[in-house]
């Protein structure tokens, strides 16, 4: 596994880069001209939130709220919240940007919902009410950005979600997570290196070696086929799918106090022999605590009542592809459909989106918005 095959392997695509424009660097609580003659950028901190501002010269008054995604708990943090890498597509076009870092790290949806929110009322606090305000997430962020756009969809105008995590926590955690994690210990029950009590077993360890688990499917490339099908992962991005979903589930573990699932009674199929796959798969049971942590963590239902985008990977080897239908059905059932827009999948990986395609998923968002018309996708 190479740096950048284990990178893609993380919901936290979009990591802080070096700027790709000159600015100038503001202080916090500094007042930044409502229409600055040269690139500006504030960062601070709020309500343990690192923050950045970026308001491009001759601003057009409208605002991208940007929702970054998984950020693995512990990683390291620069003291000002750099530029995300994305941010050029939308200053170039005249939109400020505004993004929250998030109070906490790890599955922070809970958090970065009303983190955003905060942040965009600061924006309009200092510099005046954009005239439009959309929201944009990517991956993880884009379950944000639809969580936000459920609960606060009067403070926003559409919605973008990028290789979006569109469905609830929930579900995640039961149909990919956990699945992904019984399904490779049963075809290869020692590559975890788990103890006794294996996914809930506190001595299990933190974190899996991505290059352990391409050495164990290498050595039963007929298992690995089947995982990769039934999982809708590809092949090359099998193993660092499975680190990252181990991850993920031992910090929603900490995160909610107890293991968050209970599959002591699911039925899996697509296994191949699925008599034998649920006869000897691991079963859990799940915390109440957890459970009820997780069920009440980022709930979508589909009621929506302004324009939103879906934009996702082909071949993502992070977000099953099953998971492309879940988002459109909460909203068919919830009457909203005139609301929703899903275009077609580009490219193979997880945000593997060039600035160009991003710039023009956008271009449909706000097309739609200002025409007040559901563009064609």
């Amino acid at each position: 596994m190479t740096r950048k095959t284990i990178a893609r392997g993380l919901l936290y695509v979009l990591l802080p880069c070096s700027l790709a424009v000159p600015v100038v660097q503001a202080r916090a609580g500094q007042n930044i001209d409502a229409v600055p003659d040269s690139p500006v950028a504030s960062t601070g901190i709020l309500d343990k939130a690192p923050y950045r501002i970026d308001i491009p010269r001759n601003w057009n008054h409208q605002l991208v709220m940007l929702l970054h995604g998984y950020e693995p708990k512990g990683s390291p943090r620069a003291e000002a919240l750099p530029q995300n890498e994305a941010t050029p597509v939308f200053l170039e076009r005249g939109y400020a940007v505004a993004q929250s870092a998030y109070s906490t790290q790890g599955w922070a949806t809970a958090e970065a919902v009303p983190d955003t929110e905060r942040l965009r009322a600061r924006f309009a606090e200092k510099h005046g009410k954009p005239r439009h305000t959309y929201i944009v997430g990517f991956s993880l962020g884009g379950q944000g950005a639809l969580v936000s756009m459920e609960r606060h969809g009067a403070s926003y105008d559409g919605a973008l979600s990028l290789c979006g995590v569109n469905v609830s926590t929930r579900q995640a955690l039961e149909e990919a997570v956990v699945t992904t994690l019984v399904a490779f210990d049963y075809f290869f029950p020692d590559a975890l290196g788990l103890a006794p009590h294996g996914l809930t077993d506190p001595a299990s360890p933190p974190m899996v070696d991505p290059q352990a688990i391409e050495m164990a499917l290498q050595k039963n490339e007929k298992a690995a086929v089947i995982l990769s099908t039934r999982l809708e992962v590809p092949r090359a991005g099998l193993a660092g799918a499975v680190m990252l979903d181990y991850l993920v589930l031992r910090e929603l573990q900490a995160r909610a106090g107890g293991h968050p699932v209970d599959n002591s009674a699911t039925v899996y199929a697509g296994f191949g022999d699925d008599a034998a796959f649920n006869k000897g798969v691991r079963r859990y049971k799940g915390d109440a605590k957890a459970m009820q942590y997780v069920a009440a963590n980022a709930v979508l239902t589909g009621r929506i009542d302004k324009p939103i985008v879906l934009f996702s990977n082909e071949a993502d080897p992070t977000v099953p592809k099953r998971f492309g239908t879940a988002y459109p059905a909460l909203v068919k059932q919830a009457g909203r459909s005139e609301d929703l827009m899903v275009l077609p999948r580009v490219g193979e990986g997880h945000c593997d989106f060039t600035p160009a395609q991003i710039d023009s998923a956008f271009a449909t968002l706000t097309g739609w918005v200002d025409s007040g018309k559901r563009p064609n996708p």
